[in-house]
């Protein structure tokens, strides 16, 4: 089988003569590039030049030589070679170790002279066979090598093309940048008068929820000194101030007149004026007389007690709490003014819900008319800036993307070009595999199941003279306890395009055979096969 850049159509015109060659003599197992060191009754010198022997020494079945090449057509030499002529066919070598031993190894038999073995000359069938297969890879390499001429100019006009189209592209991007900065523009000029308004709506807002907590403290601040003027003499006073041990201001459990008389600002009493700067000082501590009494389970007469009802139940049945509150009414108007009655009904204030009625948590009324105008204009410039900055962004990938394919080895003549943004499969028993040369290899359950990726494109990985010939995929999914996956694919000549094997020679090291035109080479001339040949 001719590889890559052997040339199948050289090999088969060799085979054509050789089938009507006449053997040249020489000393068994000697081929004829060797034959001018075998010359008959000269001294022989072993190849490797350690010494000199007589000629008859030759083929003596003993070993003289330490290279055994006194000894081409015997066992006598382990580390010796035997060559095959194979008339008609193509010329190999054996090891010495296979010669005489009962099996025909060469197709010409001449390997098995002396062990009675009964071998029949197949050389010329061997040829023919050969010779039908390599004509017909010859002309596959044929056909192949003028597919690739085709790719190779279209790969010529399209970076031709990708060429043009990045320059327009270039070229647009100038226009796109100064309309981005002259939009920057427009949007900063609009969100000025945005920002300007949006601050005096904030500020009023701001000015008018303080007139509203400020009511609202004053009208707090009236209710605690009813509560606290227990004689109701227009006076709130230490002894009245007393009752209230949550207003000491050390903390020390011990409320002493002196430092009730310290909170009324060393006097006796005072009255609604003055209290305004005691209730400055004593509000963030003080606690309503009625919540105490509501929060004591000893003064709640047994007969109110009720199960507690969840928010969520309260929600569920609103009638219940109407009909439950028109019960509590009536029994107010039959039982009378029951002061424990009362301290029950009455609900609680937390410093929580206080603070949810001092207007904090109250919405921002919406925008005046002309402030509205400001914002939906600011915003406007703001979407046309987004709109050119996005399309910039696409500009900039469309660049970054040509420049890429633009650059990327494709092979001397960008013949390999076709195979970007295309992927091929290939399906098996269990797995369908796929190939996307220059981006990743990847496996996946015929029936169900994820997908693994087996490598992401690395580089071309062929030898020195012929670096085309293997692409590297690495950094796969990483296997259980092992290395990370890696996929070598090998191109060979052929006239489609298509993934034709796949295999894991190693654990988590996989092998894909893919053929393409594109590695097909051009067929030698017909007399190019005879020159500088001589093992016929």
């Amino acid at each position: 089988m001719c590889t890559i850049r052997m040339s199948c159509q050289n090999l088969l015109l060799l085979l054509t003569v050789s089938v009507s060659a006449v053997e040249v003599q020489r000393p068994r197992g000697v081929p004829l590039s060797k034959r001018q060191f075998y010359e008959e009754g000269k001294p022989f010198t072993c190849l490797d030049g350690s010494r000199t022997i007589h000629f008859d020494r030759v083929n003596d079945d003993y070993c003289d030589c330490n290279d055994g090449s006194d000894e081409p057509g015997t066992a006598a030499c382990p580390n010796g070679s035997f060559h095959c002529t194979n008339a008609g066919f193509r010329p190999s070598f054996i090891p010495s170790s296979r010669i005489n031993d009962g099996i025909c190894d060469c197709c010409d038999t001449t390997d098995e002279y002396n062990s009675g073995a009964a071998c029949q000359n197949t050389c010329r069938e061997m040829g023919r066979k050969e010779r039908e297969s390599l004509q017909k890879m010859a002309e596959i390499a044929k056909e192949g090598f003028m597919l690739k001429q085709q790719l190779i100019h279209e790969a010529k006009k399209g970076l031709e093309e990708k060429k043009a189209k990045l320059a327009e592209v270039q070229s647009g991007k100038k226009d796109l940048e100064e309309k981005v900065e002259a939009l920057r523009t427009v949007k900063e000029t609009a969100e000025q008068p945005e920002r300007e308004a949006k601050e005096r709506h904030l500020k009023a807002w701001e000015e008018e929820k303080a007139v509203i907590r400020m009511k609202k403290d004053k009208a707090r601040m009236a209710e605690v000194f009813l509560e606290l003027d227990d004689d109701a003499d227009g006076f709130v006073s230490v002894a009245e101030l007393l009752s209230h041990s949550e207003l000491d201001q050390d903390s020390d459990s011990s409320f002493t007149e002196e430092e009730a008389q310290a909170l009324l600002g060393g006097v006796d009493k005072v009255d609604t004026d003055v209290f305004e700067s005691v209730w400055n000082t004593i509000k963030e501590k003080y606690i309503s007389e009625t919540n105490n009494d509501a929060q004591d389970p000893v003064e709640t007469p047994q007969e109110e007690t009720r199960e507690p009802v969840s928010d969520n139940e309260s929600e569920q049945y609103p009638e219940d709490d109407l009909m439950e509150e028109e019960d509590e009414e009536e029994d107010e108007d039959d039982e009378g003014d029951d002061p424990d009655d009362e301290d029950y009904k009455s609900r609680p204030t937390t410093r929580t819900q206080e603070k949810k009625d001092d207007g904090d948590e109250e919405p921002m009324p919406p925008y005046d008319q002309q402030t509205q105008s400001l914002i939906d204009a600011a915003q406007k410039a703001r979407n046309d800036f987004d709109e050119s900055e996005r399309a910039l962004r696409e500009v900039d990938d469309q660049i970054s993307n040509l420049e890429k394919e633009i650059s990327f080895d494709f092979g001397p003549s960008a013949e390999f070009s076709y195979f970007y943004s295309q992927c091929y499969e290939l399906s098996t028993n269990e797995y369908i595999y796929r190939l996307c040369p220059f981006n990743r290899v990847s496996q996946k359950p015929k029936y169900g199941g994820s997908e693994t990726n087996l490598g992401t494109w690395g580089k071309w990985a062929g030898p020195d003279n012929d670096i085309y010939s293997l692409m590297k995929y690495e950094h796969g999914t990483g296997c259980w306890q092992g290395p990370n996956r890696s996929t070598t694919v090998k191109l060979t000549c052929g006239k489609e395009t298509v993934v034709t094997s796949t295999s894991e020679p190693s654990r988590c090291e996989y092998l894909m055979e893919f053929t393409t035109p594109a590695v097909c080479q051009e067929p030698p001339s017909p007399d190019s096969g005879l020159h500088g040949h001589e093992e016929l």
